[in-house]
């Protein structure tokens, strides 16, 4: 039988692996992409963010945690979590995110351990500090992931055991943690209505339609979302439209108005004027100014 987990798995964030049939992704960002707010999201994937210059705010499970430069995070599997600069300062980093899969595949042990390791009843994050050996051998791991990733010659197997000696040094130092367990029907009724949202954000959502995907009523879906992700469920909504119009903006040349009505705006005069009060810049604008710093 279908644990909630996996039933409401299809509902995570889809992420854009490197490589077909290779479940890592390795990538150099900024915060300027974002609009200095990435859109809080959950997958099964163990993440890990290593801030290259700049510093950034972290959101994970209700709580927020600081990065510096040379700091970084490793996020647990299916926590609630997105990084922001509150003062619209850009931050470059390195995000590694590894699906349990390539660990896995085919040893029954390894699945064992990882459920152990990296379920809902461990640490939701773990801020790693070049200042702890382990977590500068982490972050060293980082860099030589990246590196590995983007060299001419990248080797597959270096690659994975590159990302399973990452994993298993932080399954030696996570520590059980009382969070919410796999039944926590609380839980899975977040991850429900985030997910409704992740598939008909572009088109027209109410509230109503939201608490209705959980079957919870108006003010219960306020709660929950204001417990777990810290938002609104319309504003988690308008961020989630935001986040997606920023891809679109920087790697299409469509038009704004094009951009509006894929992302879920009725306008886009009203999309341009959110677009605005939550960035300071303009679709126009915006796209300007990231494509000047690529």
């Amino acid at each position: 039988m279908s644990s909630p987990l996996e039933v409401f798995s299809d509902l995570s964030e889809r992420l854009h692996y490197n490589r077909p049939d290779f479940p890592l992704y390795v990538h150099k960002d900024q915060l300027l992409r974002y609009g200095y707010a990435a859109a809080c999201h959950w997958h099964p994937d163990l993440e890990f963010i290593y801030v290259l210059d700049g510093a950034m705010d972290f959101f994970v499970n209700g709580r927020i945690v600081h990065l510096e430069a040379h700091q970084g995070i490793f996020v647990n599997s299916k926590r609630m979590h997105y990084g922001f600069s509150a003062d619209r300062a850009d931050c470059t980093f390195i995000a590694v995110v590894i699906h349990p899969v390539l660990l896995s595949e085919n040893s029954q042990p390894v699945k064992v351990y990882l459920d152990e390791k990296f379920g809902l009843e461990t640490e939701n994050f773990i801020l790693m500090t070049p200042r702890i050996d382990w977590q500068q051998e982490a972050l060293v791991l980082l860099r030589q992931i990246y590196d590995e990733m983007f060299s001419d010659t990248c080797n597959p197997l270096r690659l994975l055991a590159q990302a399973v000696l990452l994993c298993a040094n932080v399954g030696e130092h996570i520590q059980q943690a009382a969070t919410y367990g796999a039944n926590d029907q609380a839980q899975t009724l977040v991850w429900k209505m985030t997910g409704f949202i992740h598939q008909h954000y572009d088109r027209k959502i109410t509230l109503d339609d939201i608490a209705a995907s959980g079957a919870v009523c108006r003010s219960r879906c306020c709660e929950l979302f204001n417990k777990y992700i810290g938002q609104t469920p319309n504003t988690y909504l308008m961020n989630y439209r935001i986040a997606k119009s920023y891809d679109l903006l920087c790697e299409t040349n469509r038009t704004i108005c094009e951009i509006a009505l894929t992302c879920g705006f009725q306008t886009a005069s009203y999309f341009s004027y959110v677009f605005r009060r939550e960035t300071g810049l303009t679709p126009q604008n915006y796209r300007k100014q990231l494509l000047s710093a690529l």
